[in-house]
């Protein structure tokens, strides 16, 4: 445990113990954000920690391996260099590094834990994933570097032979379930409650938390999930190619091998042998295209409709949701009537004909916003269709959202990742957009209701909101009840689709996907 002078002194003002040795953080914030903020002097912030060993040298494609301990005191007022693969300016295979933000003036405070997952390319020093500001609302902020690309999730037999488990290809799950583990062990030197973490995440993050619920490795660790644009029907084309996709083994493997081949590197001692920048080049092959997490029963033991149908093994409250604007939806779209009609036919099959009835179109402006009000319908119903089929086997709620809010200066609307800022209180942080005061009010509502969510698995309950008034209550889903609540212009209920567009859009899911996720 961690001792700190005074009864409100932050706990950065003198290092706290951890499991690897003693660690040293700094304040968040500085008067600057009292505006923003009237508690910003209670937030500390530990960056950098190592939550496991270095991935380079014989531990490139190898589960994530203990941290050394070190002697005297971590100074970790510092973003740990970006795993390859990511945006990061700075990049290491030593990347396994884990940052902190707490309100807690006490060790003993057990407050609620958010574990963060990045979207693909991203890394956790980004201003985007900055935690103060959900700290700001009583929630101890944790995100993390995991390994991407072909470090992340290479699958190989030779690989394969020389793990105790006899499999390959997650490295970068493994990385994440890791995660989850050091936060259990070490979060309550930070003031957090070990047995309240939720997990969440964005994209290629949100597909994290999911497989964090439906991973056998995390069974009892995690009270709830948060996947932002990240979960939907198994059956719903779109999802693959999304960021909660995966591969199946043959798949993976013969991806991979094609991928090593490449190389001119079939043996593990040659793919270790390899430089940073050899691995990422990949003769031409992408490294986002194709590396993926893959279904190796170990750490993905099922199939999304599998663990649907028999349960997931961890059975915690759900947020979830998408934005109106992503999945190819697009502002700028041109289309002729006649190319939005074809477009259709050759796209719905059996459900076409019924929708150009129900999104007709006269002219080349009503054809693209018909052809974007389909791909909206789909957002809302595939996500709804997964909370359904959630419903037949477990007994914790689901609730869902659909943000509409288009952030100011550009002219993609409500795109995919616009609400992350949002959701986590960080606007501050987003230097890139000049917020209004509308933005503001919209962001404290809605990381109120991700705080609450955190605090209690339901996003009416905490006390997290402190503006005038109270948040819109926000119903979980119920089966019988086609609905989503939409965040951002409104805060309220509105309906998924009719029952007639519901029906469309499933016969649609089930006739392009005859084998789901």
């Amino acid at each position: 445990m961690a001792a700190v002078t005074g009864a409100h002194a932050a706990l950065y003002e003198q290092p706290i113990t951890i499991a690897q040795g003693k660690v040293q953080g700094a304040a968040a914030f500085n008067a600057s954000y009292g505006s923003f903020f009237p508690n910003w002097k209670d937030i500390s912030v530990w960056k950098g920690i190592p939550y496991a060993a270095s991935t380079a040298g014989e531990n490139r494609w190898r589960p994530p391996q203990d941290p050394a301990a070190w002697n005297g005191t971590l100074q970790a007022t510092e973003f740990g260099p970006g795993c390859p693969s990511s945006s990061a300016a700075t990049t290491s295979e030593d990347c396994l590094s884990v940052n902190v933000w707490s309100p807690a003036t006490s060790a003993d405070e057990k407050l609620p834990v958010m574990i963060w997952s990045y979207a693909a390319g991203g890394t956790s020093g980004m201003s985007t994933y900055d935690g103060g500001g959900m700290a700001t609302h009583g929630v101890v902020f944790v995100n993390y570097n995991y390994r991407t690309g072909p470090l992340g999730w290479l699958t190989l037999p030779a690989l394969a032979a020389e793990d105790a488990k006899n499999v390959s290809g997650n490295y970068g799950l493994l990385d994440q379930i890791r995660l989850v583990h050091w936060v259990r062990d070490n979060i309550a030197a930070f003031g957090g409650d070990p047995d309240r973490i939720t997990v969440s995440g964005q994209s290629f993050g949100a597909g994290a938390t999911y497989h964090t619920v439906n991973s056998p490795l995390t069974k009892g660790l995690i009270k709830g999930a948060i996947a932002e644009s990240g979960i939907k029907d198994p059956y719903d084309p779109s999802l693959w190619g999304y960021g909660s996709d995966y591969r199946n083994m043959s798949w993976a493997l013969s991806f991979s091998e094609t991928y090593a081949e490449s190389l001119n590197a079939t043996t593990a001692a040659e793919l270790r042998a390899l430089s940073v920048d050899e691995v990422l080049e990949g003769a031409g092959v992408s490294t986002f295209v194709g590396f993926d997490p893959v279904l190796d029963g170990y750490a993905i033991p099922n199939k999304y409709i599998v663990s649907l149908e028999d349960g997931a093994p961890n059975d915690v409250p759900i947020l979830v949701g998408n934005n109106a604007d992503e999945d190819d939806v697009s502002l700028t779209l041109s289309l002729t009537v006649d190319e939005y009609i074809a477009e259709v036919n050759e796209t719905y099959g059996p459900a076409a004909a019924a929708l150009l009835e129900l999104f007709p179109a006269a002219n080349a402006t009503q054809a693209a916003d018909a052809y974007n009000d389909i791909l909206r319908a789909i957002i809302r119903v595939s996500t709804w269709s997964f909370a359904r089929r959630w419903h037949q086997t477990e007994s914790s709620p689901i609730y869902q959202y659909y943000w509409t809010h288009a952030p100011p200066g550009q002219d993609s609307g409500a795109f995919h990742g616009s609400e992350v800022p949002y959701a986590l209180n960080n606007l501050y942080a987003v230097t890139t957009s000049d917020w209004e005061a509308d933005d503001y009010a919209i962001a404290h509502r809605m990381s109120a209701y991700w705080a609450n969510f955190v605090k209690t698995q339901n996003p009416n309950e905490g006390g997290s909101y402190k503006n005038n008034g109270s948040l819109p209550y926000w119903p979980a889903n119920v089966p019988a009840n086609n609905v989503t609540f939409e965040v951002g212009k409104v805060w309220e209920t509105i309906p998924v689709g009719s029952p007639e567009l519901i029906d469309l859009m499933l016969e649609y899911f089930y006739y392009a996907t005859p084998d789901p996720m």
